[in-house]
């Protein structure tokens, strides 16, 4: 790890700076929940239905998985900074693109193309651990993912105003130019954090194995998609429940859809107050503990007939207080398992519970069909955090057994 001056904001010779780490986090939340109260009013205009419109989410969320794969050692190989700007260069052009999509099919490939944002999420990570211990690692991330929990708390609001306003289209044009302003201040303000690699691209995928093979970064893996998985179920199937089961409107769709960010503020405040002091795995067990009891009550709450719209995106508050404590506590695993790979680990880690988000919000698709209650996805996330509960129970009892040793 390299010792960079403090930062100094458009100085690229520092660290950069907090801001611009939380705005490159961030661009990829905006991008995937933003537009999620207009899929109604976008299933009219490409003669499709909400269903289908909301396979955009997996569709982007499988496809950030593919690219987080190769952006980590792409990154270690020729550096962070040319990588950040090419990524968000390309996520930009298939933002504006999109307001353009003549029909669904085209719609979808957009949209994986639009999924290079994510690479601006791992990046960001990555460098935090260039330039920081495993300790202040995780605190730091977490103070990252607080700034970004901003943007889950007013994006869909903002979305579903802006689809009232002008159209589903406004959405794609407030993603493509909050891009764009991203990447200016990303030229100014990042720097090259990482040494460059002479060694071949190839080189940096031979040593994916020296992560796999490691049961503590597996255990930090799935304990991170677990406790996202949650979450990811949510944005699949939330917007259903919000507009068919309680039949909201877009805008109120909008304001109830961003109940989880309030949590996720919370549990990141949490983990960046207290990870140091209490160590990033009791931070990830309270936090998978807490979600487990948050959506067991809901269930019951369900079950007993005490159904509402604000009683269903009200216990969704626990869903992202979760994901504060959890997230960045356990990507501070991932990257501790082997600092030396800290791209490489970023990028599979994410990749690893983007792909297990990805496939439970196609699951919650599926699952919902017209008819059905709230209840299939409640379950589904119920299962989703006793899962993550036992997970983080192994890892702690492995890195007790090896007293922090792989």
């Amino acid at each position: 790890m390299v010792a960079f001056p403090k930062s100094r904001f458009f100085d690229r010779n520092t660290q950069p700076s907090m801001f611009t780490l939380v705005l490159l986090a961030s661009i990829s939340v905006l991008a995937m929940n933003s537009f999620l109260p207009s899929l109604p009013s976008m299933a009219i205009h490409f003669s499709s239905t909400t269903a289908i419109m909301g396979l955009s989410v997996a569709i982007y969320l499988f496809s950030s998985a593919v690219l987080q794969l190769l952006v980590g050692p792409l990154s270690d190989k020729i550096g962070r900074r040319p990588v950040l700007l090419w990524t968000l260069a390309i996520f930009i052009f298939a933002s504006f693109a999109c307001v353009y999509a003549p029909n669904t099919l085209t719609f979808m490939a957009l949209r994986v193309i639009q999924a290079f944002s994510a690479c601006a999420m791992v990046l960001a990570r990555a460098i935090v651990r260039d330039t920081n211990d495993t300790q202040t690692s995780g605190s730091k991330i977490a103070y990252i993912s607080m700034g970004m929990a901003i943007t889950p708390m007013f994006a869909p609001g903002l979305g579903g105003a802006l689809d009232g306003w002008f159209g589903w289209q406004a959405n794609f044009w407030m993603i493509g130019g909050l891009g764009a302003l991203i990447w200016f201040i990303t030229f100014f303000d990042q720097g090259e954090t990482v040494p460059i690699n002479t060694s071949g691209f190839s080189k940096q995928f031979s040593e994916y194995p020296e992560l796999i093979t490691s049961r503590r970064f597996w255990g930090y893996c799935l304990a991170s998609a677990f406790g996202a998985g949650s979450f990811f179920a949510y944005l699949g199937g939330g917007p259903f429940v919000g507009s068919v089961v309680f039949n909201l409107s877009p805008e109120k769709l909008g304001i109830y859809f961003g109940a989880p960010a309030i949590g996720y503020f919370t549990g990141n405040f949490l983990s960046g107050r207290y990870t140091t002091r209490f160590g990033i795995d009791p931070m990830i067990l309270w936090g998978l503990s807490i979600i487990f009891v948050g959506m067991s009550l809901s269930v019951i709450c369900t079950y007993i007939g005490y159904s509402s719209a604000e009683g269903f995106f009200g216990f969704m508050v626990f869903v992202g207080l979760v994901n504060g404590l959890c997230i960045p506590n356990a990507t501070a695993g991932m990257l501790s398992v082997r600092p030396h790979l800290a791209g490489a680990a970023s990028g599979l880690g994410g990749s690893i519970s983007i792909a297990g988000g990805a496939a439970l919000s196609t699951l919650a698709g599926v699952i919902l069909v017209p008819g059905s209650t709230e209840m299939p996805l409640l379950l589904l996330m119920w299962a989703s955090s006793l899962c993550g509960v036992g997970i983080i129970i192994f890892v702690r009892q492995r890195n007790k057994t090896l007293h922090g040793n792989t």
